[in-house]
């Protein structure tokens, strides 16, 4: 049976690597904060002391890792020590220069990449029914599909290396522009005189419905805004969307208008601030709360 390594236990990592666990797989576990692991080893994994005594023990590495300069540093560790035909396996989002980057750094090394950004929420990496974006070459994706399977609800293989990473931008692109606008829709609701989570349920079953009204949406009418993603992971995928416009050809009216609101949202709130906060924004101007009772703090 193949053993994994599972490096980088945050938010979501945690979360992914606990899938993992949970379906059976030999998995040993890092991360720089210990008390992290502790409930991967509670589950069974073995803990490693340091990124390089995990790959050097294992078959192949997933990474979950908050930058693209994290990534490079952790993979710095890893790869000498990697055995002759392990995989790399990238979780974390990555700009598409990135993964190329990267990739051909451990190919130099003689490890193969596969990016797999998820999507989808913290929420439902913990009920391993997140989505995974799949980048690489297509015998690295059968190869891990039954890990991938594990990991997420769906997976989808979007073609070589820095597929996923464009895919991923698409869909976040569209997630902040949503949120924007859900934040508008519960404001013309609430100043127009309905009752909030009535005017929630009437959406959530409409045309006007989306993604990110069923989740987030509960959260800012909870007032926790709780999504476990800040306004500079915002900033920076709607950094790489507009950069795909300019390469693309491709004008982003809509994705350059909340770009900017995430901008002012960071001025007022700060970076790391959640993203969901920025409907605070129109309801600071308006000193308009927007909240209802019934909703939960976090998704589960």
């Amino acid at each position: 049976m193949m053993r994994y390594g599972y490096v980088g236990l945050g938010n979501l990592g945690g979360h992914l690597a606990a899938s993992l666990i949970g379906a059976g797989f030999d998995v040993t576990v890092y991360d720089r904060n210990p008390a992290l692991s502790e409930r991967h080893r509670a589950m069974g994994a073995r803990v490693a002391t340091s990124a390089a005594e995990l790959a050097a023990e294992v078959d192949h590495v997933f990474t979950c890792l908050p930058s693209p300069q994290i990534s490079e540093t952790v993979l710095a560790q890893i790869l000498p020590v990697m055995k002759p035909g392990a995989h790399w396996i990238e979780n974390s989002t990555l700009g598409r220069d990135d993964v190329l980057r990267l990739g051909q750094l451990a190919a130099d090394q003689g490890v193969a990449m596969l990016e797999a950004p998820v999507t989808g929420g913290v929420h439902l990496a913990a009920r391993g029914q997140i989505t995974v974006l799949v980048g690489g070459e297509p015998a690295l994706y059968e190869t891990h599909k039954p890990a991938l399977d594990a990991i997420g609800g769906q997976h989808f293989h979007m073609g070589p290396l820095g597929s996923a990473a464009v895919i991923k931008v698409i869909t976040n692109m569209l997630a902040f522009i949503h949120l924007v606008a859900d934040g508008e829709a519960l404001m013309l609701a609430k100043r127009g005189g309905l009752d909030l989570k009535t005017a929630w349920e009437a959406i959530r079953a409409s045309s006007g419905n989306s993604f990110v009204h069923e989740t987030e949406g509960q959260l800012i009418l909870n007032g926790s805004y709780d999504i476990a993603f800040t306004m500079d992971l915002a900033l920076k995928d709607l950094g790489f969307a507009m950069g795909f416009g300019r390469e693309f050809g491709v004008p982003l009216d809509l994705a350059s208008l909340v770009n900017q609101t995430f901008l002012k949202g960071k001025a007022a709130y700060g970076g790391s601030a959640q993203s969901s906060q920025i409907v605070k924004l129109l309801e600071d101007l308006l000193g308009t709360d927007l909240r209802a009772e019934g909703f939960p703090a976090r998704l589960e």
